[in-house]
Formats: structure tokens, C-alpha cells, sequence
């Protein structure tokens, strides 16, 4: 993998930002971005252990999904106080998936301000996303296609970004919005997956307070390097293309591989990681050719 660096400031203007990221549809990174809010100091396992700390919680791992279940099932459940401490204590690759604050816990929003960047943010759907020290994300990007806002908070965290234009490097498994399972984004092995070595992205280090834009339609494997959790606000699709093939990801191809899925199980799953190879090795052949 080819992997540079996105811009980073401290600060910027809603007219920079949406001249020179937004419009551009490029990542950026704007280093202790949550810190100006007045409820910072609540940003922290603490304050969502105290207030959060009864609720029942699906947890999930590293390991793909199950083909013999929903995609989306998850490994377990505990109580969200159980999960914090054991995410403290020990290590873990246990995690929190789409965790909606409106519903889960609405007086966290009283705690932070939505920048005012110019984006249209969707107000229903502000989400956390809670990691072990050990967890990561399966590359993947978002079925809605939004563009959005990532702030991390507590430990370190490590994101690799990839425009969509990568796509035949990356292994994409068809109707899907993720790679092929087995290919390892930290230590990537080049001989079983030699289009990887063309894939060209970013990679980002983010810490306690960072937001990081990332454009819709983005791939994206985030990897915990620490216990932490992040808060993503959404913008969804404006423009009417981009709209349109939000709609059909979300209707049509969504559900067309959980039909699939549910009726031929783990062949459905192998024959598409299958196919996505083929397909990565024909781009690789071309690019070399």
C-alpha cells in the first residue's frame, strides 16, 4: 500500500473548509477540534459509565461474521459498565457498534456543539463506536454514502483512508461495502493479495479530541490502539447521483445480499470473496500489463 499523510490544522474557517475539503471531497484532520466545546472534560468512559452504565450493550469482535447468521449479529451482550472496565482492564478487541445517542443516551448531546462547517449534518443520527485496545473495524465504508465527522476521544486510534478509486486494489467483495475478510491491513501480505501494493490512501493517528472529515463513499479500517470510543455526525448525500446511489446501496443491494445470504449461507459468502479476487487480479494485470 501506498499511504500519505492528509492535511492537519488546529483550526479553520467554514469557508476554507468547504473550498478546500468539502467540495474537494479530501480528508482532513483537525487536531484537538472537541476541546473548544464547554463540556469537554465529560468526553470520557467515565461520565458514560455513570450515566449509561445499566444498559444492555451488543458487543462485537475481529472475527468476521458468521455466514450462518445476520451480518450484523453480535458475539455477545454485557452491561455498559461491565464493557468499560473490561475493555480497561485488559485487552480486548470487544466493541460497540452504532451505539445512537438520541435513543441510548440524548444528555450527551447537551455536551458538545455541531460545527458550524457548512455541513448539513443528520441531527437524528449522532453515533458512538467504542473499541478494546485490540479491536478494528473491517475495511469498509458506509452504505449511506454521507460525508462525516469522526472525533475520538481517550486512546490513540489508527485510521487508513481510501477513495473509491482504490476499490479494485483493495480485494471489494461484490454487493458488499467491505474488502475480503482474510486480507490483514496492518501487515499486509503481498504475495497472497499483490494488488494491495497499488492501493494508495492515507493514514491518520488520532487522539483524545481529534476530528477527522471523511468524505462520503470513503473506505475506511480503523484499528484501536488503545481503549477508546468516537462519535460520528453524518451529512447525507446532496447531490441527486450521489443520492440516487445511496438509495440503491441502501434498498437494493443491501438487501439482495442478505437474501442471498440467508439462502445459500457460507457459499453465497466464499463464492463473493471469490469473485472479488478474480477482480483485483484482473485490475492488477491490467496495471502491470
Amino acid at each position: 500500500m501506498i499511504l500519505g499523510n492528509v492535511d492537519i490544522v488546529t483550526d479553520i474557517s467554514k469557508e476554507d473548509f468547504q473550498n478546500n475539503y468539502f467540495k474537494k471531497h479530501k480528508p482532513l484532520l483537525i487536531r484537538n477540534f472537541a476541546s473548544r466545546w464547554e463540556a469537554f472534560d465529560k468526553w470520557n468512559f467515565d461520565f458514560i459509565r455513570e450515566k449509561a452504565g445499566e444498559q444492555d450493550v451488543p458487543l462485537y469482535d475481529n472475527k468476521p461474521a458468521d455466514a450462518s447468521k445476520s451480518s450484523d449479529a453480535p458475539v455477545t451482550h454485557m452491561k455498559m459498565k461491565d464493557y468499560i472496565d473490561t475493555i480497561r482492564n485488559k485487552p480486548s478487541d470487544l466493541r460497540i457498534f452504532f451505539y445512537i445517542i438520541t435513543d441510548r443516551l440524548p444528555e450527551l448531546l447537551k455536551n458538545f456543539t455541531y460545527p458550524d462547517l457548512g455541513m448539513k449534518f443528520f441531527k437524528r443520527l449522532p453515533t458512538l463506536f467504542f473499541g478494546g485496545g485490540e479491536a478494528h473495524v473491517l475495511m469498509h465504508y458506509d452504505v449511506d454514502l454521507g460525508d462525516f465527522l469522526h472525533i475520538h476521544f481517550e486512546g490513540k486510534k489508527r485510521i487508513l483512508l481510501f477513495d473509491q478509486k482504490q476499490s479494485v486494489y483493495l480485494y471489494k467483495v461484490p454487493l458488499s461495502v467491505h474488502t475480503i475478510y482474510e486480507v490483514d491491513y496492518e501487515n499486509p501480505d503481498y504475495e497472497k493479495f499483490p494488488a494491495l501494493k497499488y492501493a494508495q490512501g492515507y493514514e491518520i493517528f488520532m487522539e483524545h479530541g481529534d476530528a477527522l472529515f471523511i468524505p462520503g463513499g470513503f473506505w475506511h479500517f480503523n484499528r484501536y490502539l488503545e481503549p477508546g470510543f468516537s462519535m460520528s455526525l453524518r451529512a447525507l448525500p446532496n447531490k441527486p447521483a450521489v443520492f440516487a446511489n445511496m438509495l440503491y446501496h441502501v434498498f437494493v443491494m443491501r438487501y439482495t445480499d442478505k437474501f442471498m445470504r440467508k439462502l445459500f449461507k457460507a457459499k453465497w459468502v466464499n463464492y463473493k470473496q471469490k469473485w472479488a479476487y478474480e477482480k483485483s487480479s484482473e485490475a492488477l494485470a491490467k496495471h502491470e500489463g
